[in-house]
């Protein structure tokens, strides 16, 4: 089950009241969906974005259609075109966006395409089945600088360098096309020690490669002047990152958009889940939350 990180936050900075529209861009397994939904009875509507059809139909079996259905338009797309999702649906007065940028628990664990370090599946890692680029063509195709040079800059990882070279050897003796496979590469290229830190020696390149795949980091600078355009006056955004590279997208674009007056910052630091909530949700450990209203 997906458990919506920081929802008790998210409602009190999106402050959803009645009969006021939404948008969360990243419905997910549409946690915070709903108790947006229940927050603008009887007649605020919202509009849910996820790029993944599976994602879509799921929330379209499990909703209570007396309930909600009527109030609820679900869109499957990239969360990039927001503008041209939100004229074709013809959505105005949005009052309140949310972006989650988590990974869904159904990604992790039920969609065998290779998000998850845990389990042996194909080296996939697209959100969506129409991106021409999966993980299996970055690394036995792409040159050696290149993916180390993802694993720097998505990943952070300190040992990219030997990641990419093991990477490169392996590959020439049989393509590599497994979470399996791709493990076992990284455990060689890096020390002992490193395999027994707190976090899992191969997050960070399953982190970088999951970037890369579906341009998570250019699409949300692409899309966040979008979302405070298409915003009403007094209108609030809230976004949710999980790793630093996300987190200084979001602070750099509200602190330019601050200086420029178009906006009010509400978090002056990041609002982060309490220890009861990382007890319960562990996935939440790393979440940030940053919200501004626009002036």
């Amino acid at each position: 089950m997906h458990i919506p990180v920081l929802q008790k936050e998210v409602i009190e900075y999106l402050e959803p009241k009645p009969n006021k529209n939404f948008i969360d861009c990243t419905i997910n397994g549409g946690g915070h969906t709903l108790a947006i939904l229940e927050a603008t009875a009887p007649k605020g509507r919202l509009l849910g974005i996820d790029w993944d059809e599976n994602q879509i139909l799921n929330l379209k079996s499990q909703f209570p259609p007396a309930k909600f259905r009527s109030r609820l338009i679900l869109v499957c797309d990239n969360f990039v075109n927001l503008k041209e999702i939100v004229k074709k649906q013809n959505f105005k007065q949005v009052q309140g966006i949310l972006f989650d940028l988590g990974l869904s628990s159904w990604h992790l664990e039920k969609s065998g395409r290779g998000f998850s370090f845990l389990r042996n599946e194909p080296l996939d890692m697209r959100y969506n089945p129409e991106n021409p680029l999966t993980a299996e063509k970055i690394i036995n195709y792409w040159s050696e600088p290149e993916i180390e040079r993802i694993l720097k800059e998505y990943g952070e990882e300190k040992y990219a360098g030997k990641i990419a070279e093991e990477i490169t050897k392996e590959r020439k003796l049989k393509p590599i096309k497994t979470t399996q496979r791709l493990v076992t590469i990284i455990r060689k290229s890096v020390p002992l020690k490193y395999q027994y830190f707190k976090i899992h020696f191969a997050t960070r390149t399953f982190q970088a490669l999951r970037i890369a795949v579906n341009s998570e980091l250019e699409n949300l600078k692409i899309v966040l002047p979008q979302a405070l355009e298409i915003l009403k006056k007094r209108g609030r955004l809230a976004v949710i990152s999980f790793h630093s590279l996300e987190d200084r997208i979001v602070k750099n674009f509200f602190r330019e958009m601050f200086l420029e007056g178009k906006l009010e910052i509400l978090t002056k630091k990041p609002i982060i889940p309490n220890k009861k909530e990382i007890k319960i949700n562990p996935r939440s450990r790393s979440a940030k939350l940053r919200a501004i209203k626009k002036i």
